[in-house]
């Protein structure tokens, strides 16, 4: 899941347990009608009105850099694994959490949004948003659309690990691709209570009042445990990866698919900084998956986040680095602090529109500035906004830094980048570059 703090987005697919490469096939294979039809991750789609997913979007699918030994996203992702596994065994001594972690990242729209109880007029349907291949179909942009059909299909302890797409804004700390993890536990009332459960007839539901801690549908007592055993699994895990003298804190918020909810924070380096989000499962999601007899638990976190904290790495674009003076300085099992090869220098230019007088989406100008400089844009910030006094006509001026990671960038190859996205922006945006 990342539990999406500030906005709420989700993942599906076609079927859950496929394991073929989504890079098998990205191509266009022909026309129907008047639209382009796609063939990605073996399904054929027309584009519509909807589609906005670019090439340089779609040419990371199947990157699989989180599998990739030896890589920052591995050596994380595989730690947390080791938690599960360890932690987490049945009476024969086999784990019991089972791990998901080549999903397929097309999704529909049912599983990134319905699903998980997005209202249909959510921010986060918005195609600014979203990376869409049709108006049914995008990229998933969490991994907990994948929730529903695990459950659907008999799993009740289960990691969701992959690739998400999101569309956002460019600096030091955000890319269109990232990663996460997700998990959900579930319990009979067996489990949850012990022996207790069959001599009392104690039950996990009732029909109360939704309130601040509980579900109208749920036991009190119950969903009180079910939080037990989240927040002790969860501060178990921050432990294992920042030590077990971590500081923390519990805060409350809001998200679609749980409730009650809430945000881990951790004191590092001594600012307050959130690991994930978590909750107790909407019922009404496990009652549409066929498991209305069990309650459970979820959460999700984000593997680049907790990574440039551990491994002290202070640029999102490095985890896409071919580079082998950095991929060498880890090794799995291990984290290790990353030492800067070395820092080339900025080149820093703006570039000022008037806005067309129809809607204007920043993160269109965003996607357009990563589809033609590519990784070597490090951000992009809206440093003035003008309205004109008479014709009210607005203006927006953006300040694009641009930094190879590998090499030191001449202006003149810069400026004709910069050209470029004037050039693109002119025709495709509407606007008016002055």
């Amino acid at each position: 899941m990342r539990l999406f703090v500030r906005r709420i987005l989700c993942d599906s697919r076609r079927t859950p347990f496929s394991t073929k490469s989504p890079k098998e096939s990205i191509k266009d294979v022909g026309t129907y009608g008047d639209r382009k039809t796609i063939e990605l991750c073996g399904r054929k789609i027309s584009e519509d009105d909807w589609t906005n997913i670019t090439p340089r979007i779609l040419d990371h699918i199947g990157r699989n850099i989180y599998l990739q030994k030896n890589h920052p996203l591995s050596i994380l992702r595989q730690k947390i694994i080791d938690y599960f596994y360890s932690n987490y065994l049945g009476h024969r001594g086999t784990p019991v959490f089972s791990v998901y972690e080549t999903l397929s990242p097309l999704v529909t729209t049912v599983q990134n949004f319905d699903s998980l109880l997005i209202e249909k007029d959510h921010p986060s349907r918005r195609k600014s948003d979203c990376y869409y291949i049709d108006r049914d179909h995008l990229l998933r942009a969490h991994m907990t659309a994948h929730q529903a059909e695990l459950i659907k299909s008999g799993l009740d302890r289960f990691l969701m690990i992959g690739d998400v797409y999101r569309r956002d804004e460019i600096d030091a700390t955000h890319y269109p691709v990232f990663h996460q993890v997700d998990a959900v536990r579930l319990f009979t009332g067996t489990e949850l209570h012990g022996d207790r459960w069959g001599s009392n007839g104690k039950s996990l539901f009732g029909n109360g009042t939704r309130t601040h801690d509980c579900q109208e549908c749920h036991d009190e007592m119950s969903v009180k445990l079910v939080e037990m055993d989240l927040k002790t699994c969860l501060m178990g895990l921050t432990r294992s990866l920042f030590g077990k003298g971590i500081s923390h804190r519990w805060t409350e918020t809001y998200f679609p698919f749980t409730h009650p909810s809430w945000e881990l924070e951790i004191d590092f380096n001594g600012e307050w900084m959130e690991v994930l989000g978590c909750g107790v499962v909407e019922q009404s999601i496990l009652k549409k998956a066929g498991a209305s007899d069990r309650i459970g638990w979820a959460f999700g976190l984000g593997l680049e986040r907790l990574a440039m904290l551990l491994f002290n790495i202070p640029d999102i674009r490095l985890f896409w680095s071919k580079d082998s003076g950095f991929l060498s300085q880890f090794k799995e099992g291990t984290i290790t602090k990353y030492k800067p090869i070395s820092q080339f220098p900025q080149c820093i230019n703006d570039i000022s529109f008037w806005l067309p007088n129809d809607k204007f989406s920043a993160n269109d100008f965003y996607d357009l500035v990563r589809v033609i400089g590519g990784d070597i844009v490090e951000q992009v910030s809206l440093v003035d906004e003008f309205t004109h006094p008479k014709s009210g006509k607005k203006s927006h001026c953006y300040r694009i830094v641009y930094r190879h990671m590998e090499k030191t960038l001449t202006q003149e190859e810069v400026n004709a980048i910069h050209s470029k996205i004037e050039k693109n922006a002119s025709e495709t945006l509407g606007v008016i570059v002055r």
